[in-house]
């Protein structure tokens, strides 16, 4: 295995594999059909603090999850709604950023931009982050983007939520 620098990382996945196999030898979810059994969409965070099954009370293939940074609905993730609405039976989405998320405590993207340039010497400003510190504006924004976008279906159930990191628990936000 190489990196994208074409260096050899054989090795440091070991751990990985080695837990994969243990995984495969008890493996059940053979069978599981590719649909969202509940018809749920979830954007949410990459953080991984959260479980998003566990958290709302579903198991493998009640829901497909997208996650990135700050739980961003981004063209990226539009795109993938379209395609999980129509061929993957989601018929509601829930976006649900969380508490002190990293992403919703910067100031603005050129602040991410010079953090990372000043710590490791990497610029980054070809790369949009969607970052915002006003996190239930940035949620309003995100569900107006998907409530309001053309290529999915008018009245589509569309709902926010806030994950807290430290109580586990998730608070509807009615925006």
């Amino acid at each position: 295995m190489s990196d994208n620098s074409g260096t050899t990382t054989s090795g440091v996945f070991d751990d990985l594999i080695t837990a994969n196999g243990a995984y495969a030898e008890s493996f059940s979810l053979q069978g599981l059909k590719p649909v969202a059994a509940r018809g749920l969409g979830l954007v949410t965070c990459m953080d991984s603090r959260i479980e998003p099954l566990d958290a709302l009370g579903l198991k493998p293939g009640d829901a497909k999850i997208l996650r990135n940074a700050g739980a961003r609905v981004t063209d990226d993730t539009l795109r993938t709604l379209v395609l999980a609405v129509y061929l993957l039976g989601v018929d509601r989405v829930l976006v649900m950023p969380h508490t002190r998320c990293k992403m919703a405590s910067v100031e603005s993207d050129d602040a991410v931009h010079d953090l990372i340039e000043e710590e490791h010497g990497v610029d980054t400003r070809s790369l949009e982050f969607h970052t915002d510190n006003d996190q239930m504006g940035a949620l309003r924004h995100d569900l107006e983007r998907i409530r309001h976008h053309p290529l999915l279906p008018k009245g589509l159930p569309v709902g926010g939520a806030l994950y807290d990191v430290d109580t586990g628990r998730v608070t509807p936000v009615d925006l």
